[in-house]
């Protein structure tokens, strides 16, 4: 098992222990009720939600000809599940890396933040930026955005 899959998994088994707790005792509403729960945590802390990562290398050179931002992040990172969902279905236009699954992605959020594993770390042209604002990286993807519908029409 990978570290990307050990809070979801925590999540799912705790969910299902407590459940069954609650389905011996006769209250299967209240065991169903918790089982989603703990299933959508589950769900909402693991890679699954998150675009295809890619490696650090691979990433950046496709930022280098696209434009578009590079995203570090981990599963189980708040301000990370944050970012992506207030970037909706846009989050696919961006390039993420895992830093987990990447250790040269750990590498590049660590010399960014004075050692630390900082996530998310956007890196916009070459530059990092430490947990930004979802408007901000958004904002960030409008030029690209631009530039593809100019180029296909």
């Amino acid at each position: 098992m990978t570290r990307a899959w050990l809070l979801p998994m925590v999540f799912f088994v705790c969910g299902c222990a407590v459940a069954t707790g609650s389905f011996r005792s006769g209250h299967i509403a209240e065991g169903a009720t918790i089982a989603a729960a703990f299933t959508l945590l589950a769900y909402l802390n693991s890679p699954l939600i998150f675009p295809r990562s890619l490696g650090a290398r691979e990433a950046q050179r496709r930022s280098a000809l696209d434009g578009r931002p590079v995203v570090f992040w981990r599963p189980g990172c708040a301000y990370c599940l944050r970012l992506r969902f207030r970037l909706g279905h846009r989050a696919r236009q961006l390039h993420w890396v895992d830093i987990w699954r990447d250790p040269e992605g750990a590498a590049v959020v660590r010399a960014a933040n004075d050692g630390n594993e900082t996530v998310p770390t956007v890196v916009v042209a070459g530059t990092p930026h430490t947990n930004p604002d979802p408007a901000w990286v958004r904002d960030q993807l409008a030029p690209s955005a631009r530039r593809d519908r100019n180029a296909g029409g």
